[in-house]
C-alpha cells in the first residue's frame, strides 16, 4: 500500500514536468506575473491616499480658526459645524462601504467608478468650504452643508480607495508592500497639507482688532495699529489667501485622482464578493463583542479624542494665548514635519520593545512637554521645543493603532475560525468611532470657547479664554491620556499572544493551501 502511494506521488509529480502539462506551469506564472506590482503601480496606488491626508490637516487644523475669525461665525455656531460633520462623516463611512460592497463590476473595476464619480463633486465642496458667501444670513448653512457635502463625497473616495488594496493583486506580498508606499505617501501628505494651507495663509494674516483700551494705549503710544502690515493687509486678503490655498490643494487632490486612475487596475477575480456583508447593527455587535477589540477601541477613543483636541485648537492657543499670532502656521509645520521624521523610529521600538511598550511610552512622553507649554511664560523657542516633542508623539499615534488593529482581527479569527471575511468591520467600525470622537472634540471645544467669552479677531482675549484654551490643549488631553492608558493595562494581547495566534493562522493557511494544491493536482489527474 505504501509502494502504491509512493507510486502514485511520483506519478503525480511527474505529471508536473510532462511537455503536456506544461500549460498548466505557464498559467502559474502567468498568475505570479499577473499579480506581481510594478514600482510605478504602487507609487501610483500610493498618491491616492494623499488628498484624505492633505485636506484632513487643513480642516483638522485651521477649519476652526477660519470659522471663528475669517468666516467670523459665532462660536456656538462654529461648534455645531465642526461636531455635525464630524459626526455625519463617522455615519458615511459604514454607510459607504455597505454600499461599494454591493456595487457591480464595470469596465473600470467595482471601486474606481466611486473614485472617478466623487471627484469632481469633492474638489468643489472643498473649495467652497473656504469662501465666504456674500450674506450674513444664511452662512451657518452654507458651510454646514458644504462641510458635510465634502465628507460624504470624500468617503466615497477613500472608503473605495481603501478597500482597492485588495483589488490591486491576490498576493499578500504585494499587498504589504503596496500599503507600505501608501503609509509613506499618507504621511508625507500630512505635512504637504500643513505647509500649503500653513504657509500661503501666514503670508496674508490679516490684523487682530484691537478693544477700547487698546486703541487707547496705542494712542498714548503715539502707534498707528498693532503690527506694521495693518494698511497692507485686509481681511479680504486673508480670505482670498484662504480660497488660494484650497484651490493649490483641490489641484492636487485631482492630479492624485489621475494617476491613480491610469496607475492601478482592478483585478476582476478579487472583487467578486465572496460573502453578503452584515448589517450595520450586526456588524456592531460582531466587532464590539470582541473584548480584546473593544478595549482597543477604548484605549485609542481617548488618546485619539487627545490629540484631536491638541490639533483643533492649537492654532488658537498660539495665536490668542501665546501670541505668537504670526508664527502659528511654523509651529504647526514643525508639529508635523517631526510626525514624519519619527515614524521609521516608532517601527524600530515596537518590533524591539513591543506594541504595549510603545504606546506607553509614545503617549506618555508629551505629557511633560503640555505641562511645560503652559506653565512656562511665552517664548517662541520654548514653543518650537514642544511642537517638536508634539510631533513625536502624533507620530505615535498615527502608526499605532494600525499596527494594532490586525493583532485584535488575528487573535479574533482564531477564536472564531467559522466567521470569515469580515477583516474590513473591524476597520470600518474603529475609522467611525475615532471620527465621531473627533467631532465631540471640535464641537466642546469650539462651545467652551463660546462660553468663556471669545471675541473673533480680537488682540487680546479674556482671562476666561486663555484658561480655556490651556485646559484644552494641556489639562484635558493629559486626562484622556490618562484613561486610555488606564484602559491599555487590561489589553490582553501581548507579544506571547500575538506571536502564537500569527503561528496558528499560519499553520491554518498552510494547511488551507496543501488541500487547495492536492486538489488542483487531481483535478489535473
Amino acid at each position: 500500500m505504501a509502494k502504491g502511494e509512493g507510486g502514485e506521488q511520483y506519478s503525480n509529480a511527474s505529471l508536473l514536468t510532462k511537455p503536456g502539462n506544461s500549460d498548466g506551469i505557464s498559467l502559474s506564472r502567468k498568475h505570479e506575473q499577473r499579480n506581481r506590482l510594478s514600482v510605478c503601480n504602487k507609487l501610483c496606488y500610493a498618491i491616492g491616499g494623499a488628498p484624505y491626508q492633505i485636506t484632513g490637516c487643513a480642516l483638522g487644523f485651521f477649519l476652526q480658526l477660519y470659522l471663528l475669525d475669517v468666516a467670523q461665525l459665532d462660536p456656538f455656531y462654529a461648534s455645531i459645524i465642526l461636531f455635525v460633520g464630524r459626526a455625519w462623516d463617522a455615519i458615511t463611512d459604514p454607510t459607504v462601504g455597505f454600499l461599494v460592497s454591493r456595487s457591480p463590476w464595470t469596465r473600470i473595476g467595482r471601486m474606481m467608478p466611486w473614485i472617478l464619480l466623487s471627484t469632481p463633486l469633492a474638489v468643489l465642496s472643498y473649495f467652497l468650504i473656504w469662501y465666504v458667501p456674500p450674506f450674513e444670513d444664511g452662512k451657518v448653512i452654507w458651510y454646514l452643508f458644504f462641510y458635510c457635502l465634502f465628507q460624504s463625497l470624500q468617503t466615497c473616495f477613500h472608503v473605495p480607495y481603501s478597500a482597492l488594496t485588495m483589488f490591486i493583486s491576490s498576493e499578500q506580498k504585494e499587498r504589504d508592500s503596496a500599503t507600505a508606499y501608501r503609509m509613506t505617501v499618507e504621511v508625507l501628505g500630512t505635512v504637504v497639507g500643513t505647509a500649503i494651507q500653513g504657509q500661503i495663509v501666514g503670508m496674508a494674516n490679516a490684523p487682530c482688532v484691537p478693544g477700547p483700551g487698546e486703541i487707547l494705549a496705542n494712542l498714548s503710544n503715539s502707534t498707528a495699529g498693532l503690527n506694521a502690515t495693518d494698511h497692507v493687509i485686509s481681511l479680504e486678503h486673508t480670505r482670498a489667501a484662504y480660497m488660494i490655498a484650497s484651490g493649490v490643494i483641490c489641484t492636487i487632490y485631482v492630479l492624485c485622482a489621475i494617476v491613480l486612475f491610469f496607475g492601478v487596475r482592478e483585478q476582476k477575480e478579487s472583487s467578486r464578493p465572496k460573502s453578503e456583508p452584515l448589517s450595520f447593527l450586526q456588524g456592531i455587535k460582531l466587532v464590539m463583542g470582541h473584548g480584546p477589540y473593544a478595549k482597543l477601541v477604548m484605549v485609542f477613543l481617548f488618546t485619539s479624542l487627545a490629540f484631536m483636541l491638541l490639533e483643533g485648537n492649537f492654532a488658537l492657543f498660539c495665536s490668542y494665548t501665546l501670541g505668537f499670532r504670526n508664527d502659528f502656521q511654523n509651529i504647526l509645520l514643525v508639529i508635523m514635519l517631526s510626525a514624519t521624521l519619527t515614524i521609521p523610529f516608532w517601527q524600530w521600538f515596537l518590533t524591539k520593545f513591543g506594541k504595549k511598550t510603545a504606546v506607553y511610552v509614545g503617549t506618555l512622553s508629551v505629557v511633560p512637554f503640555m505641562i511645560l507649554v503652559v506653565c512656562v511664560k511665552s517664548n517662541l523657542i520654548v514653543t518650537y521645543v514642544v511642537s517638536f516633542a508634539a510631533g513625536v508623539s502624533v507620530a505615535a499615534a498615527f502608526l499605532l493603532p494600525w499596527s494594532m488593529l490586525p493583532d485584535v482581527v488575528d487573535d479574533f479569527q482564531v477564536q472564531n475560525p467559522e466567521a470569515t471575511g469580515h477583516e474590513a468591520l473591524f476597520y470600518s467600525f474603529y475609522v467611525f468611532f475615532t471620527k465621531f470622537a473627533s467631532g465631540v472634540s471640535l464641537g466642546i471645544s469650539t462651545l467652551s470657547l463660546d462660553f468663556a467669552g471669545y471675541i473673533s479677531r480680537g488682540c487680546s482675549q479674556p482671562s476666561e479664554v486663555d484658561i480655556t484654551l490651556k485646559v484644552l490643549v494641556s489639562a484635558a488631553p493629559i486626562l484622556l491620556i490618562m484613561i486610555g492608558l488606564i484602559i491599555l493595562y487590561t489589553y490582553p494581547i501581548d507579544e506571547e499572544r500575538r506571536q502564537g495566534n500569527r503561528k496558528l493562522l499560519q499553520e491554518q493557511r498552510e494547511e488551507a493551501e496543501s488541500e487547495t494544491d492536492s486538489t488542483e493536482l487531481a483535478n489535473m489527474i
